[in-house]
């Protein structure tokens, strides 16, 4: 069975809530760490009001006894304790004209789904669109990646993230940061692992924050211990490379994502992007470099999987650009929500999320199991192919 989950829930509702299908029986479940989780994914410096209000732990309302998975389906929720000054607002009940109208928007702001979803839809109230379409869902996806997190675990895969560039202020040209350095990297304010780079990083977050402005930049997820062979080229929808672009893409505010050296794919020639292969008694198969990213023809090839996204500002500015009133078509300001002004820190933990989601996807779909002894045991079986398959002479 495919491992899929389905978020719900508003930003200003009473909770928010995700059902995650198809995990085996016997994961170990640590709802503490889940909630660190949670915690990383609202801190970063540059985040807004909301964080102040909101802290986020999880609960789990099915599919875990005694901290272990039952194979059944894991739902979890999050309470929003900002609801209680939304209750009208947000009630699922008939409302008065007065609580209708309390926080509707009209006025939508470029570059968020508000138009959009408005033309989708066919409302002039864009607290109708915004509510779902708010980042605040990803508090989930970061909730049930805790869960694939701990399966990914017990086969050995771990993952980290980090940033790579804060608008002008970026890490540099240098070779790919090494696992280790990024051990600490929840320690500094905007999750970036060179002390120097991370100092101009918050420069420029005060700088736009002053002005009233926000800031995009790139992350980086990097997973360690990731087996061959996971994904296909059979298949355009089952390249792994495809299915990882989706769900960064996926995450509110970004617009690009790269593979490995990706972004600098089209202006590097073969000779010096493609990666060496190499084999010896000591390290078996193994790769000098690793521009691709521990991906090839969709495939992982048994190196570092390698994921880097680029975030756009935030569309809600302080300071807001023009827009119309939905109403009378007149010419407006766009609406001003509390926001943030650098998301890049936050969304780099959502970024593990979900690359641990389609990681532990694709675990499932080529080793399988119901529980997870069963799964182990087919992975050690198929270790033991390759080591076999690579002592032949």
């Amino acid at each position: 069975m495919p491992l899929r989950f389905l978020t719900a829930g508003e930003s200003h509702g009473p909770a928010l809530t995700v059902v995650v299908e198809g995990l085996p029986a016997g994961v170990p479940v640590d709802r503490a760490a889940i909630d660190s989780d949670l915690r990383r994914r609202q801190g970063g410096y540059g985040r807004g009001g909301r964080m102040k209000i909101e802290t986020d732990g999880v609960e789990v309302l099915s599919g875990v006894r005694h901290g272990l998975t039952l194979g059944s389906p894991v739902s979890l929720l999050v309470r929003n304790k900002d609801h209680e000054n939304w209750r009208d607002v947000m009630s699922p009940d008939p409302q008065p004209d007065e609580a209708r109208q309390r926080r509707a928007l009209k006025r939508p702001r470029p570059g968020h789904a508000d138009l959009a979803g408005a033309l989708k839809y066919g409302t002039e109230d864009l607290r109708n669109v915004l509510e779902r379409a708010s980042a605040r869902e990803t508090t989930m996806r970061v909730a049930a990646g805790g869960l694939a997190r701990a399966l990914l675990s017990a086969v050995g895969v771990e993952l980290r993230s980090h940033v790579l560039r804060i608008a002008g202020a970026a890490v540099g040209d240098e070779a790919p940061l090494p696992w280790d350095d990024l051990a600490a990297v929840d320690a500094d304010p905007v999750r970036c692992a060179r002390p120097d780079a991370a100092a101009a990083m918050i420069v420029e977050i005060d700088r736009a924050k002053k002005a009233g402005d926000t800031l995009g930049g790139t992350f980086e997820v990097v997973a360690r211990g990731v087996p061959p062979g996971l994904g296909a080229f059979a298949q355009w929808d089952r390249r792994l490379d495809g299915r990882l672009a989706q769900a960064l893409m996926s995450i509110p505010a970004v617009k690009a994502v790269g593979l490995g050296s990706g972004f600098a794919a089209g202006e590097t020639p073969g000779s010096r992007f493609h990666d060496e292969i190499r084999y010896d008694d000591t390290r078996g198969l193994h790769r000098p470099t690793n521009r691709a990213g521990g991906l090839e023809g969709g495939v992982t090839n048994g190196e570092e999987l390698r994921t880097q996204a680029i975030v756009k500002p935030i569309p809600t500015l302080v300071m807001p650009l023009p827009s119309i009133d939905l109403r009378t078509k007149e010419a407006e300001n766009a609406s001003v929500e509390r926001s943030d002004t650098c998301v890049v820190p936050a969304a780099g933990v959502v970024g593990e999320a979900v690359v641990a989601l389609v990681l532990a996807d694709a675990v499932l779909e080529k080793f399988g199991g119901d529980s997870l002894l069963e799964l182990q045991d087919h992975l050690e079986t198929t270790r033991a192919r390759w080591r076999a398959f690579l002592a032949r002479r």
